[in-house]
């Protein structure tokens, strides 16, 4: 099967009558991996619950692997969806089943297999992110990072066309945020016509990961290009944001005095 392209068209999304990005004209590369980049509440997560088909947009269309999602009719809306895996920003494993039974959790609630043919489904894709040893082991067992590995793979236990990806380095330490994006890259290269994207404001695994970048800022589609593009761009926000620096305008003073009513009641409360 060909590699999908995601492309938004006029896209407007929000809630209700509050609109959170407006008029987003872009494409995600198939075969790719892409990143959805921006400042905390610029609409990136938004912007991936309308690639999944969870939230409809409030206007114009997105289009996966050249269809029109929310066009789609009821029963090719659901073929569409079961070609997409996703990796949900913590995780989000049962606590009650371990892990070898989250993982195959797509594959239970959907096909009827012989307990032993879905258990070595699961086991193999626990080996390719290095969580073998823990089949067996429960959540609560385990550690951030590692819950983090078992929810990509059962992201792409089904071997999706599309694997989406909600902040997957996020609350890491830098070690294990590296060790994501190299499993990442792993599940580029292990399926060639797999669209990966990737919701993230983490630099580093921007420039470790990202084939193709669309910034997210003010409400619009700032920026859609490689990374190299990005990198070149003279656009004064791109580059403050690259470089993680905060305009003037941006920085508070913090030498605001204590109201002296405040003030003396934590005096007396501590000398309580």
């Amino acid at each position: 099967m060909q590699a999908w392209d995601l492309e938004f068209r006029d896209l407007c999304v929000g809630y209700g009558s509050h609109v959170v990005l407006r008029d987003i004209n872009a494409t995600l590369p198939g075969g790719k991996v892409s990143v959805i980049l921006g400042g905390s509440g610029c609409g990136k997560s938004t912007l991936l619950r309308h690639i999944i088909g969870l939230s409809r947009p409030l206007s114009g269309r997105v289009l996966v692997g050249g269809r029109d999602l929310f066009a789609l009719n009821k029963a090719d809306f659901r073929r569409i969806r079961r070609y997409m895996g996703v990796l949900f920003q913590d995780g989000a494993l049962l606590g009650a089943l371990s892990l070898v039974q989250n993982v195959t959790l797509p594959l239970t609630e959907h096909l009827r297999l012989p307990p032993e043919t879905v258990r070595e489904a699961g086991m193999r894709v626990l080996r390719m992110v290095d969580l073998e040893d823990f089949a067996d082991f429960y959540p609560n067992q385990l550690s951030g990072g590692m819950r983090k590995r078992a929810g990509l793979a059962r992201a792409i236990v089904a071997e999706p066309q599309v694997l989406l990806c909600d902040e997957p380095t996020s609350g890491l330490d830098p070690i294990t945020a590296a060790r994501m994006d190299d499993l990442l890259l792993a599940m580029r290269e292990q399926y060639a016509n797999m669209s990966v994207v990737v919701v993230s404001h983490d630099l580093a695994s921007l420039r470790a990961i990202a084939d193709h970048v669309l910034v997210l800022a003010d409400g619009k589609a700032l920026f859609s290009g490689t990374l190299a593009e990005l990198e070149a761009s003279e656009n004064p926000y791109l580059r403050q944001f690259l470089r993680r620096e905060a305009g003037d305008e941006q920085r508070h003073d913090l030498h605001q005095p204590i109201d002296p009513t405040v003030s003396g009641a934590i005096d007396k409360w501590l000398a309580s």
